[in-house]
């Protein structure tokens, strides 16, 4: 039980593998080149990536940071592009006009002061987005949220995103071997060996032989090879809550090399389901995640293609299968759940990676010293994990239940009361009467979504919240100001900052400069 955890073994690639390697690498620098701890990462070379929504959350820029990972290189080599937020079209209502903006940056002054209720006193017929943040217009303009001058990982609005996940692994695995001192076994795994106590011993594969470790990482996808097969752990779904259950993906390419790019992910709502739309500096990633129980494969498939226009209707298209759920518990043993092995959730949010790089930090910070402490650590581990996973499937959810369409079964049976959990049917009935906040979030670091990502959602969908007199002239005299500065910001970086394309052909020319 005193056996130090000095050996790391992650079986399997993709985005999933290589940024847990590249984190855990990272935090343990001194160890490793010491020589007292090690990371080895195993891959299949016949495994394919997956790679649905390549769409990123902002964490992503300061994990990479910490990796040193240079921007530049990720732009150049990945298809790179920025991500500022995401434009939901037609969830509300369905009609034209039916648009709202869930911007990555935070409303101005957003601990300071609640800016809702001046919103909806002086709003004038302003979104909430416009009220509060730059952002929106920056997106409506087709704005970079930096200049060529501003250093890697540095810009005037947040930012994270876009990229070509087939791109991103391999170039995430050179600079982890490169840099970083992974060792990178590609081998089929076999077998795997476990102690009597039921400790994962060492995975068995055909090309390298017997590789043993102390702490194992599944990053084996959907095949959950080590926590699933051959731990036993059970998986919980969530379709009765979340209905999408299958994604047709397809690559469309631009009508002209120098055509516009949206800086923001563009999702759709439609008949069963909803349409992603990313931008990349090649092409269009697009996709269509729906309910089989509520539409047939050959009508999605007719969904998707008017979407993006009949000619294109000999793309080839991928069908992708969602399993919508997570395992009972993430860390059994000495063998933890990263990726798709420890669940998936639909791909709108971007919520997947992000929970990849926040289980991979946690896993960073939190590496036990040694087995007898192990089960101790796995156990925060697994109450923080099933946290967060149950916060995404609420805020996911937030998205279908403020709906006000009834033109098909889909959207009618998610407002049914029934397939809303608890946790979020209690805070929709607080909201009537005060809005999320700053301080909601104090019970919990990191919140994968931050109070104002709740703001954003339910204004942008029409929520409505009883505003209560203000409480002092000094909080109305705040909001006043922080309203101006943000009309002030607003103006300041749509005169200065370029079209997005633009930056990204300086990017490729210059460089950015390194922090």
């Amino acid at each position: 039980m005193t056996q130090p955890v000095k050996a790391v073994v992650i079986v399997g690639g993709g985005t999933a593998g290589w940024l847990t390697a590249g984190i855990i690498a990272a935090r343990h620098q001194a160890r490793m080149k010491a020589g007292g701890f090690s990371v080895t990462l195993i891959e299949s070379a016949d495994i394919k990536i997956i790679g649905v929504g390549e769409g990123t959350w902002p964490t992503m820029r300061s994990s990479l940071e910490r990796m040193g990972v240079s921007e530049t290189a990720l732009f150049r080599e990945c298809d790179a592009a920025f991500k500022q937020g995401g434009k939901f079209t037609g969830w509300t209502t369905g009609a034209e006009d039916d648009a709202y903006y869930h911007p990555l940056m935070v409303p101005q002054g957003f601990s300071q002061v609640n800016l809702v209720p001046h919103w909806m006193r002086a709003g004038q017929g302003r979104s909430f987005c416009d009220f509060v943040t730059p952002q929106g217009r920056l997106c409506d303009d087709g704005l970079a949220p930096k200049t060529i001058t501003h250093a890697e990982y540095r810009g005037l609005a947040n930012y994270s995103y876009h990229l070509d996940a087939g791109k991103f692994a391999p170039f995430l695995a050179r600079h982890c071997t490169q840099k970083l001192g992974v060792r990178h076994v590609l081998a089929d795994v076999v077998q795997v060996s476990q102690r009597q106590s039921g400790d994962i011993e060492g995975v068995l594969t055909k090309q390298a032989g017997e590789i043993l470790g102390d702490l194992f990482i599944d990053c084996t996808g959907f095949a959950a090879l080590l926590i699933g097969k051959t731990l036993g752990v059970g998986f919980k779904g969530c379709g009765d809550v979340l209905f999408c259950d299958t994604a047709l993906a397809v690559q469309v390419p631009f009508d002209t090399p120098d055509a516009p790019m949206e800086s923001q992910t563009v999702s759709t709502a439609h008949e069963a389901g909803w349409t992603w739309d990313i931008c990349l500096p090649t092409r269009r990633g697009i996709g269509y995640v729906y309910s089989s129980r509520h539409q047939s494969e050959e009508a999605a498939r007719e969904t998707l293609l008017r979407y993006i226009g009949p000619e294109h209707k000999d793309l080839p298209v991928r069908k992708i299968p969602i399993r919508a759920g997570h395992r009972e518990t993430f860390w059994k043993n000495n063998c933890v759940a990263v990726g798709l092995a420890g669940g998936f959730l639909e791909p709108l949010e971007s919520s997947a990676i992000v929970l990849v790089e926040l289980s991979a930090k946690l896993l960073a910070e939190q590496m036990p010293a040694c087995r007898e402490v192990m089960d101790i650590v796995a156990k925060r581990f697994n109450e923080v994990t099933m946290y967060r996973f149950g916060r995404i499937v609420d805020f996911l959810k937030l998205h279908y239940v403020l709906t006000k369409r009834t033109d098909t079964a889909f959207w009618r049976d998610n407002v049914d009361p029934v397939t809303v959990p608890e946790r979020l049917r209690d805070l929709l009935t607080l909201w009537k009467y005060q809005s999320p906040w700053f301080f909601d979030e104090l019970d919990r670091l990191e919140e994968v979504f931050p109070a104002a990502s709740y703001q954003y959602v339910l204004y942008g969908m029409g929520f409505e919240t009883q505003v209560a007199p203000e409480d002092t002239v000094d909080t109305a005299l705040a909001a006043e100001r922080l309203l101006r500065e943000n009309e002030r910001i607003t103006g300041e970086m749509r005169s200065r900052l370029p079209k997005n394309r633009e930056l990204l052909m300086k990017i490729y020319e210059y460089g950015l400069q390194p922090v």
